[in-house]
């Protein structure tokens, strides 16, 4: 957008100075294209290699179902980094809130959900006072969540082993085994009711990502988060609560740690101790990978969702050309490495085309 030019002062006899010049980036900076276009070119490679990566139900199926429910853990680390923050804790918060949907499918019978309501409550309930802890402190982020996961870590321990007998809730609601297996295309019949790759849980993703996006891109609460995370100084003297906000982001990582605790539960069909174990790197990969800043003040919902599919597809492909689990990931910090160079070199070659031009 260029900006119109100042007038002169009146009887100086000077023109006006001209505007100054609009840049836009060259098309193949954009980070999230990249993303796109790598997981498209890694999908084929991978297809070409091994045919059989294109099997809807034996392949597709199940890995869009991680990666739906790894985004939702992507999203629930984002929330935090939008504010400058990070949640160690993840993981645990996620058991935390599947825990308490399992409890009510166990005891008290509750329908399908009411249980996921009485899970999101919990993940949001915890998160929250994780929120409160650090602003009434001034403690770090990293510190008050970090401890926060060996309390959960004990805690949700102990309370499997008080409650069940084999330290796992296994009894399932009606609805629970048709939301694991069923696709898009098992709801009716038709063409217009999705592939059968696609499962049924990509609609909590799918919410996910629409309700964050609204949420930064219209709404006051959602700028008023992403400019404590920019400078929380300079926001607090601008009149935002600062405190509040930092409460409101972890309260939201939580509810969203906790819905993927219950999507991860529903994947394997039972609640579980051990659920979110391995939730805390993916979160970091796929909020970062997707442009969100460490430092607080940039998020990208949609980016999010590509950081995790490629992770995801790199998973799969290289299992299915027989990758060791130790190669495996040896090959993955390789190829995240890469992308994370390609993307940095593309910074600053677009970074140094706009100086040029000024």
């Amino acid at each position: 957008m260029t900006t119109a030019p100042a007038p002169a002062p009146p009887g100086t006899g000077e023109s006006p100075a001209p505007a100054p010049r609009s840049h836009r980036l060259p098309f193949w900076v954009n980070q999230r294209l990249g993303l796109l276009l790598l997981i498209i070119a890694l999908t084929v490679l991978f297809g070409v290699l091994r045919p059989a990566f294109f099997d809807a139900r034996l392949v597709l199926f199940p890995l869009l179902r991680d990666i739906s429910t790894l985004t939702v853990v992507a999203l629930a680390q984002m929330v935090v980094l939008s504010v400058g923050h990070m949640n160690l804790a993840v993981g645990r918060m996620a058991a935390f809130g599947a825990m308490f949907a399992g409890l009510g499918y166990d005891k008290l019978h509750l329908p399908l959900p009411l249980g996921l309501l009485l899970c999101l409550l919990a993940g949001a309930a915890i998160g929250a006072l994780t929120g409160w802890v650090i602003a009434r402190t001034g403690v770090s982020s990293f510190v008050v969540t970090l401890a926060m996961d060996f309390a959960l870590l004990g805690l949700v321990s102990l309370l499997y082993s008080a409650l069940t007998e084999n330290a796992a809730f296994t009894t399932t609601p009606s609805g629970m085994a048709e939301l694991r297996d069923y696709s898009l295309a098992d709801i009716c019949a038709g063409p217009v009711c999705g592939s059968p790759a696609v499962p049924q849980m990509a609609q909590f993703t799918v919410l996910a990502l629409l309700g964050l996006g609204f949420l930064y891109t219209y709404t006051r609460t959602g700028r008023e988060l992403l400019l404590t995370g920019a400078n929380p100084a300079a926001a607090e003297l601008s009149g935002i609560p600062t405190a509040r906000r930092v409460i409101t982001a972890h309260a939201l990582s939580g509810l969203l740690a906790a819905l993927a605790g219950f999507m991860a539960a529903v994947s394997t069909g039972s609640f579980r101790a051990t659920i979110g174990d391995e939730f805390m790197l993916p979160s970091f990969l796929g909020a970062v990978l997707g442009g969100t800043l460490l430092t607080g003040g940039v998020v990208s919902v949609l980016g999010a969702l590509l950081g995790t599919s490629l992770v995801g597809v790199i998973r799969k492909g290289l299992d299915l050309l027989g990758v060791g689990l130790e190669s495996l990931n040896i090959y993955l910090g390789c190829v995240l490495l890469l992308a994370l160079s390609v993307d940095r070199l593309r910074n600053v070659v677009s970074y140094r085309k706009v100086v040029r031009s000024s």
